[in-house]
């Protein structure tokens, strides 16, 4: 039987993955997974599945997209069962509808997945809830690099009409993207919390106002999610992930 899988592995976190998610590791005859999986989920795939790497990291694709479409299709030719793992949601910036369009096109059959992406785990881990009553009724979820969307009407529109903003893989650019939001009109002193490999045990959050917080850009790196908005203050009453990670440090 041939199929194709497109799976959420979720944030980082193992244990954020979804039971369906699980079931299409267990069952795979070849997992093609990427850079921001967490590898603990491959010790669930059967011995004898083969492990193909796809990683991609800013400026350094080890597979082409297109190489990836190549094998989807190779694979599930072969009659194998193929699950394609993804970081977060494999529909929120992660390129399975583009995945998805190339198998439709060859006649494969497929299923889709969702998995936890980071724009909302991240921040619920850092204690920043995305929505508040009496804060924020609307998110907003953008890619920190989109050269299509550097224009004066998109930087207005995320300046002036978004209450939360969430900002994937903008750490690079994100000196570019403070100075944007500055020019058109977003308030310097909005709270902003960068949130460095949020649900795992490597997980950092620095804060600061959109005004300072390229000051303190250096102490983190990708992958990291940006949250801009009022919500953010109140990570300082609700930031439990930290908490428990230093109850368990103290433990051990």
């Amino acid at each position: 039987m041939r199929k194709v899988f497109l799976v959420g592995a979720g944030p980082g976190d193992p244990e954020l993955l979804t039971i369906k998610g699980l079931k299409a590791i267990e069952q795979a005859d070849i997992i093609l997974y990427d850079r921001l999986v967490n590898k603990e989920l491959l010790t669930y795939a059967k011995k004898e599945a083969e492990l193909v790497y796809c990683g991609k990291t800013p400026g350094n694709h080890i597979l082409r997209q297109e190489n990836i479409n190549y094998l989807l299709c190779k694979y599930a030719n072969q009659n194998k069962i193929v699950t394609r793992l993804k970081g977060g949601d494999p529909f929120i910036f992660g390129r399975g509808g583009e995945e998805a369009s190339v198998l439709r096109a060859h006649g494969i059959p497929f299923e889709i997945v969702p998995g936890i992406t980071s724009g909302s785990a991240a921040p619920a881990y850092a204690g920043i809830p995305l929505t508040h009553r009496n804060l924020s009724s609307s998110v907003t979820f953008v890619s920190g690099y989109n050269p299509e969307k550097d224009n004066a009407a998109y930087w207005r529109s995320l300046s002036n009409s978004v209450e939360t903003l969430c900002i994937y893989m903008g750490v690079n650019y994100f000196p570019i993207i403070c100075d944007r939001l500055l020019k058109n009109g977003m308030d310097s002193a909005l709270p902003v919390a960068i949130i460095h490999w949020g649900t795992t045990k490597s997980q950092k959050t620095i804060t600061g106002s959109l005004g300072t917080i390229v000051d303190r850009l250096h102490e983190v790196t990708n992958p990291s999610m940006i949250v801009i908005g009022e919500v953010v203050r109140l990570r300082e009453e609700l930031q439990w992930f930290d908490e428990y990670q230093e109850s368990a440090i103290n433990v051990i």
